[in-house]
Formats: structure tokens, sequence, C-alpha cells
């Protein structure tokens, strides 16, 4: 576990250790950080370069970091990937229960034995409180809809390596509508999802992937997702002997979501939904790692990309 007051490091031999100490901060949780201002003056200017691409018909959302346990409950979350969800918990009852819990722990024991599940969970992904959402407003109008969405995200995967925070930031842009809108839009995407690379100067590939589902049942799921190709990455590597990153991934989901929240299109039948996700730290992560610390030094296309 890291100590607080002592520098990040991923690993001993990990190649990223030079860099880590001066973009993040620890916390005392592998995996959860305190990002230095270099970091977030990269994070902001690739955040303005990815507001650039979304479609002028989009819908701006901001989500908060917690959303109804009841609804992603309801759209198969647990299903899937129950190992990754976190959820928020409370001390509960009358102000001497409470009491109690918490003098608990001045007298040495466990106050956590108190908490009881709240209403609200940590979001996994920043579109899943998206889809209730539409589901408010009645059916998909002709044409469909688009959304530029975001939020602070969390999977319980405690990690020393800088490519798998527990906390971390999402941006997306969800298409909602007809399956050749979704189609289309997902494969545009993965086009420029390439330009965008290049403009940066970093080093990717794409491929088809799967998600990482729970289980037995989930290596079945997995094996499904590939076969459909429901799902594309885009990935990037740290370092010249890094495994890649997947640092910004191409969905459809087909009509689950659809389903689950009966949405419909503008013809009555159930709205197919898709994404494309971007992992702002993982992006953020990979120009420092491909490019190093002193921006000055960054090649010219990546500095013009971000205004820098």
């Amino acid at each position: 576990m890291t100590v607080p007051g002592s520098e990040v490091v991923p690993a001993a031999d990990d190649p990223l250790a030079p860099i880590a100490a001066r973009l993040f901060q620890p916390l005392g949780i592998e995996g959860v950080y305190a990002r230095t201002a270099l970091y977030e003056g990269v994070m902001e200017r690739l955040g303005q370069l990815i507001s650039r691409q979304r479609d002028e018909r989009a819908e701006v959302l901001r989500f908060p970091p917690v959303m109804s346990r009841r609804q992603l409950e309801k759209s198969g979350y647990l299903k899937s990937f129950p190992n990754l969800l976190g959820c928020v918990c409370a001390l509960h009852g009358t102000e001497a229960a409470i009491r109690s819990a918490a003098d608990r722990f001045e007298s040495g024991g466990d106050w956590t034995t108190a908490l009881a599940a709240s209403d609200l969970v940590l979001s996994p992904a920043a579109c899943y409180p998206l889809y209730p959402l539409v589901a408010t407003r009645g059916r998909i109008p002709e044409g469909g809809l688009i959304f530029d969405v975001a939020a602070d995200c969390f999977r319980r995967e405690p990690s020393r390596s800088l490519d798998r925070l527990q906390s971390f930031r999402m941006r997306e842009f969800v298409r909602i509508g007809r399956p050749e809108e979704i189609t289309a839009f997902r494969d545009g995407w993965m086009s420029r999802a390439r330009q965008l690379a290049d403009e940066l100067a970093l080093p990717y590939s794409v491929d088809v992937a799967n998600d990482p589902f729970f289980g037995r049942v989930g290596q079945i799921m997995a094996v499904s997702q590939i076969q459909q190709a429901l799902k594309f990455e885009l990935l990037i590597p740290y370092h010249a002997q890094a495994k890649p990153t997947a640092c910004m991934s191409f969905n459809y989901h087909r009509e689950h979501f659809g389903q689950v929240w009966a949405l419909q299109d503008s013809r009555g039948d159930s709205a197919h939904t898709g994404c494309v996700a971007f992992g702002m730290d993982r992006l953020v992560v990979a120009l420092f790692a491909n490019h190093g610390l002193e921006i000055g030094r960054w090649p010219a296309a990546t500095r013009a990309a971000l205004a820098l």
C-alpha cells in the first residue's frame, strides 16, 4: 500500500516510475491519487480537444460520481461486473445507535460493522445514469439522440499500475436511436479516433475486445461479445515493452438499454444505443509516458492539437 507522504511509484522496475511522482501525489490507497498542476493542465487541454469533436446536435450532461443504486441494479451491472462495484454505505438509525458505532472506533473496535447500504452507488461508467433519464422524456425522436456525458467513475480494482486507477474520469459520446444510426456512429468514431491518435503523435492499434465480465458465465458473455464484434478498443502502449492499454472504446449495446428502460425509437421499436468512451486519465498518462515530462519538447503535432 502507498504510504501518505511517499512518492507514487507504480513498481520498483516499472518504466513509468520516473514520471509518476511528477503527475500524482499519494493518498494512502492504491489507484487513488491527487493530480498535480502539470497533469491537470494537459487534462484540461485534452478535454477541450475532445469537445471540439462533439456533434453540434449533442446535449451536454455532467453527472456526479454517484448514482441511484436501484437504477444500476436494474441495468444488469451486478450480473456482469459485481466485483468492480462500489456501494455508498452509511450509519443509520437513532442518534444513540450512530454514536455507539462511532465510539466503537475510539475504543479500538470496528465501527464499519454498523454500516448499511444507502440508495447510492459509485458510478462505474459515465453513461449509466443517462438511459433512465432519457426514458423519462418519452419516445426517441426521428434521427435519434446524441449526448456528451462525463463523470468521475470508480471500479474496485486496486493496482499500482498507472493505467488502472480505481478513481478515474470518463468522457463519452452516446448515440441512441435505430440500429443503422448506432453502427454508423460507431464506425465513424473508430475512424476519427485513429486521426486523433495521429494528431497526438501516439502509437496505437485498434482491435476487437470484450468487457471484463465476472466469473464463468462472464467468460461466455465475453466470447459472445467478441463474436458479435460489439466492442472495439484503441490501444496505446505506454512504453516499448508495455502491453498496450485500452484508452478509448467503441461500444454497441444493441437493444439492451432500450429494453431495460423501455426506450422506443420513432417507430416504436426498442431503441439501440452505443457510445465512444474516452479514458481521460489513461490518455493523459499515455501522453506523458510517450512524450516525456517536458511539454515544450513534445512533438509539434501534439502541442498543436492540444493548443499547448
